[in-house]
């Protein structure tokens, strides 16, 4: 009886990275695509017989080191160490991320700022701007930089700085424009980006973003790469004081919400919901209130300003606060297919099938990698 996908797990990934090589030349060298070892290293397809076989004469290994049944594989390393805790105004909770640092003997836990309280990263400044053709004239820092080797992204995913983090280690840098799907959608379709970063769940179907971008792009225009899947729901304070269940808690008056912009997937999910439980947008205390962002509205939360909105599980849990599910999504990243062949393009696909690179933004809570590179269009 053949084995389904579920039912077999792979080790493909991680030698073939200890074997240094991409899966753009081990696809060459095996005779198919690459998204074909990606698809294999996420676990959502698995390889014939002849296929097995030449991939583990490539990669100097038996099969069996490469493909075994759940269990035969040995579970990862996982290190605890004991670490003292940077004291500060609130100490971390069960799940939100720190970063570790030795002083002395000491091992020390400091959790980042979720709000960056530092001045951006700039090339350049403004010096004169048309307001109408959208130019401007700017005075440039690095006259010996070419930028040709930056990737812009356009997206609303915070997730995203972790790929740019990997994607940077290759020699490329991201460029990231926070925009929502809608309109991260829209710069690819006029060619100011080179990838747009997308949630948009249609309702009808429940299908995540292949019916959107299909309204606005031919079908063979651009390539729908997945980034992950993820939860979105509603956030809560910690400890949900206000003991909110549901969307239906919305409409109570001793609940204020804050909101997305227009176009946001989010905002998208919460008119659904509305819709679907009849209740008008005027019953909900803080509709028009708009932060512009997943972590900019958890921040709200986080803050007091508000009592809850809808945001990713990941957003919840940098800031500590309560989560309840309402659906699970794909984040896909959209591609126009002439730029499939940029180097850091192709850095940046690459990236996305590592498994340092997965187990990292998994730790960060509800996300879901495993399709992380499979191309969905």
């Amino acid at each position: 009886m053949m084995k389904t996908v579920s039912e077999i797990e792979n080790n493909l990934a991680v030698i073939r990275q200890k074997r240094g090589l991409s899966a753009a030349h081990l696809a060459k060298v095996t005779g198919v695509s690459r998204q074909t070892i990606y698809a294999i290293e996420a676990g959502s397809y698995v390889p014939n017989t002849a296929l097995a076989l030449r991939l583990a004469r490539v990669l100097e290994t038996g099969v069996e080191e490469l493909f075994a049944l759940p269990g035969d594989f040995p579970a990862p390393d996982v290190r605890i160490e004991e670490a003292a805790i940077l004291s500060g105004p609130e100490v971390p909770q069960t799940g939100q991320p720190v970063q570790l640092c030795r002083v002395d003997r000491r091992m020390m836990a400091s959790a980042p700022s979720p709000v960056p309280w530092y001045y951006p990263a700039s090339d350049a400044i403004v010096t004169a701007q048309t307001a109408r053709s959208g130019m401007a004239k700017v005075q440039v820092f690095h006259a010996e930089r070419d930028f040709q080797n930056r990737i812009l992204v356009a997206g609303c995913d915070p997730g995203i700085s972790v790929l740019a983090r990997h994607v940077q280690a290759a020699g490329f840098e991201l460029v990231l424009a926070h925009r929502n799907s809608s309109q991260a959608l829209e710069l690819l379709k006029e060619g100011s980006v080179h990838v747009a970063g997308t949630h948009l769940r249609d309702e009808a179907s429940g299908e995540s973003n292949l019916p959107a971008i299909g309204r606005l792009f031919s079908r063979n225009a651009v390539a729908v790469i997945s980034f992950a899947v993820w939860e979105e729901g509603i956030v809560t304070a910690r400890g949900n004081p206000k003991a909110i269940r549901g969307i239906e808690d919305f409409a109570r008056p001793d609940i204020i919400m804050v909101n997305r912009e227009a176009g946001a997937g989010s905002r998208n999910l919460l008119d659904a919901q509305l819709k679907r439980l009849k209740i008008g947008a005027r019953r909900v205390r803080g509709y028009e209130r708009v932060a512009p962002g997943h972590l900019p509205a958890a921040w709200r939360v986080q803050t007091g300003d508000a009592d809850c909105c809808i945001a990713t599980r990941g957003a919840a849990r940098l800031f500590g606060l309560g989560f309840i599910p309402l659906v699970s999504e794909r984040y896909d990243l959209v591609i126009r297919r002439q730029h499939l062949d940029l180097p850091g393009i192709q850095a940046l696909l690459d990236v996305l099938s590592r498994s340092n690179f997965r187990r990292e933004l998994d730790s960060l809570g509800g996300y879901d990698t495993r399709a992380a590179g499979q191309r969905m269009l």
